[in-house]
């Protein structure tokens, strides 16, 4: 049993323990190392000031693959067994020499008062050591996260624009070769973790079992992913969790993997790594989930967590709802399956026992006559939370509605399932008319409210709309199919 972190920063090794272990990484980068490159300003993952590269060791354990995050959001007893790159480690064989992405931020004037540049740069640097060229619209999306208060977008496009790593001058794994890292962290893989300090205590297993013995031991635990929500309530309201669980080293829940009909999630498997199994197998998610936050949270951020947050304006759990995803949870008694639409009680409550772990979840896939279509509603595009969302599945045959499943959230302390206007539906011709009714019953079976994000009124008229919204966007794609 250890009672430190190890990790590794700019290939240094560090050993962590005490009070350090239980800072934000941006807090320990910049007043423990003095690396105050990396910036902070907003502290719950928005502007990407302090975006930083994190390396982790996969599933085969002979590689580390590097992805951006935002190191504000990131406390350090998740790091265990982590390599992390900051903006000070990206000189070439730590020279005074200018690598390619900070040259030419240079070259092309990316840097206005500079403060964002770091997180620019270290973006940037991840999205060329996956791709040598990138286009305009990969550079648009993978800096979604970044946010220049100068208004330099311009000027750092055409940075990237400029780019070319096509011989490889760049390369995570050159500045830091595999092997060293490797070796380093690898040699700790098998090792329990505990810290404690004060009145709190962290706990890290690659077993299970061992993860249960301590969840029953502990019924406040928090289980700690990606951070992405509950370390935002821990550095702006407060929130000081006395015990914390992590999951991450537990190789079978870090699987995504299908089987027939049905995909399934581990709890450590992030979003980023959903969106690349499913963006030809469920394409409609993938044009969901790349709404879902900044490429920094995606990269952190799991699925599971998400489900955990039990939020009624998540963005996954209608889709789930429709596809009657299935929650695996573990306890000291064993194993059971939980339909996700019997999962949620009420505001913030689940069916899962305060001595239970979810680990899995088992998203049966629709058939490929189906009809699938998700929405998202909100005052901006991306990296925004939805006022709104829907989830409306159909399968139809000679105009016939044979089945029919709905999802709304935020329309209430939990998504819905629409029960009575899915059963209005079925069996009924596939018109207008039909939807127009439709609307009414749906708005009969949720119960909005006023926020700052939108009206009970508001809520009311999406919830009809949105019905409509489907039926046109059917239909049109029906005519396009017979013109061709």
């Amino acid at each position: 049993m250890r009672n430190y972190l190890v990790l590794c920063i700019n290939g240094k090794e560090f050993h962590v323990k005490g009070e350090d272990a239980f800072l934000p990484l941006s807090t320990f980068l910049r007043y423990g190392q003095k690396a105050c490159g990396t910036k902070v300003v907003c502290e719950e993952g928005d502007c990407g000031a302090c975006s930083i590269i994190l390396g982790k060791v996969d599933n085969t354990g002979e590689n580390i693959s590097y992805k951006a995050v935002n190191s504000c959001i990131q406390y350090m007893y998740q790091l265990d067994l982590a390599h992390v790159i900051t903006i000070e480690g990206l000189k070439p064989n730590k020279s005074n020499v200018l690598n390619l992405v900070q040259k030419a931020m240079v070259d092309c004037h990316g840097a206005q008062c500079g403060y964002c540049t770091p997180g620019f740069v270290t973006t940037l640097c991840n999205l060329l050591d996956e791709k040598s060229k990138l286009s305009e619209i990969e550079i648009k999306d993978g800096l979604t996260g970044n946010l220049c208060r100068c208004t330099g977008y311009e000027s750092i496009i055409k940075a990237g624009l400029s780019l070319d790593n096509s011989s490889s001058q760049f390369s995570l794994n050159k500045l830091f070769p595999d092997k060293s890292i490797l070796e380093k962290l690898t040699s700790y893989k098998n090792d329990d973790v505990q810290l404690e300090f004060e009145n709190k205590i962290f706990f890290s297993t690659c077993d299970l079992k061992q993860a249960v013995k301590f969840r029953a031991e502990h019924n406040d635990a928090i289980v700690i992913a990606g951070g992405t929500d509950v370390c935002v309530n821990m550095n702006k309201r407060s929130y000081e969790p006395k015990s914390l669980l992590s999951l991450a080293r537990i190789k079978e829940l870090s699987q995504i993997k299908q089987s027939s009909n049905i995909l399934e999630i581990g709890a450590n498997v992030t979003l980023t790594e959903i969106e690349k199994t499913v963006k030809e197998l469920l394409p409609q998610w993938y044009d969901n989930l790349i709404l879902f936050g900044s490429p920094q949270i995606r990269n952190a951020g799991t699925l599971v967590g998400n489900i955990a947050n039990a939020s009624p304006i998540s963005d996954n759990i209608p889709l789930l709802s429709v596809l009657d995803a299935i929650i695996e949870v573990v306890g000291p008694s064993g194993t059971r399956q939980i339909n996700i639409n019997n999962f949620y009680k009420g505001y913030k409550k689940l069916d899962l026992a305060s001595h239970e772990l979810i680990t899995k979840v088992l998203l049966p896939l629709p058939d490929t006559s189906d009809t699938l279509k998700l929405y998202k509603v909100s005052k901006r595009k991306h990296m925004d939370i939805s006022t709104f969302t829907a989830a409306i599945l159909l399968k139809r045959k000679n105009n016939k509605i044979e089945l029919a499943k709905l999802a709304y959230g935020g329309v209430g302390p939990v998504v819905y399932r629409l029960a009575k206007t899915e059963a209005y539906l079925l069996g009924k011709d596939f018109s207008l008319s039909l939807f127009e009714q439709a609307g009414d019953i749906a708005v009969s079976e949720i119960t909005p409210i006023s926020d700052v994000r939108g009206s009970l009124v508001f809520r009311n008229l999406l919830a009809k709309n949105i019905l409509l919204k489907f039926y046109h966007e059917c239909a049109d794609e029906r005519e396009l199919v017979c013109q061709k």
